[in-house]
């Protein structure tokens, strides 16, 4: 169990992160641009399918993840999202828990250079749950999103969900590959 203590301070951890990831933003939108206008404000939408592993103490075991998600982009490059999907293992026939993501992303290269190739970072907040549990985590993770027609592009991206807790760390990395439309 956790005592009080140290779930106060990672919920603490967790609000300073998500602060941090709308406050950066907020503040960049705030500053005045001496460039060409950007467009204010756009949208878009994914679904992917990843391989992976959970990683802790040397061990690991294989995992796969599919779901899906949404993201406001502001001034074409700060993004505001969020994705629901399932982690399973594949060595215990699937079983596994839900994964719902709140993350904050910035896109490179806007404007005219955004016509195909679209890399981005993203991190944020994860909650992992199954019928009986929930646990808190946090994600981090770098994609690519290439646009084949005007609002049609194939998503490519790493993705870790990190759990800690009392000194023990479980990565859950992935590459993942989907469909993302705007």
């Amino acid at each position: 169990m956790i005592d009080g203590s140290s779930r106060a301070a990672r919920t603490f951890v967790v609000l300073a992160i998500a602060a941090w990831l709308i406050g950066v933003p907020a503040a960049a939108l705030a500053q005045s641009g001496g460039g060409a206008p950007v467009k204010p404000e756009s949208g878009l939408g994914y679904g992917f399918f990843g391989i992976g592993a959970a990683a802790w103490e040397g061990s690991s075991e294989g995992t796969w993840h599919a779901g899906g998600g949404g993201e406001a982009v502001f001034r074409d490059a700060f993004g505001l999202g969020a994705e629901v999907g399932y982690l399973g293992w594949l060595e215990d026939g699937g079983e596994g828990l839900g994964i719902l993501s709140v993350n904050g992303a910035y896109h490179f290269g806007g404007g005219a250079n955004a016509a195909r190739w679209r890399p981005f970072v993203t991190g944020g907040y994860t909650l992992g749950f199954d019928g009986d549990v929930t646990e808190n985590l946090f994600n981090v993770g770098v994609g690519v999103d290439f646009w084949m027609k005007p609002k049609v592009g194939l998503r490519l991206e790493f993705r870790d969900h990190i759990w800690s807790e009392a000194g023990d760390t479980v990565h859950f990395w992935g590459v993942r590959v989907g469909i993302t439309f705007r």
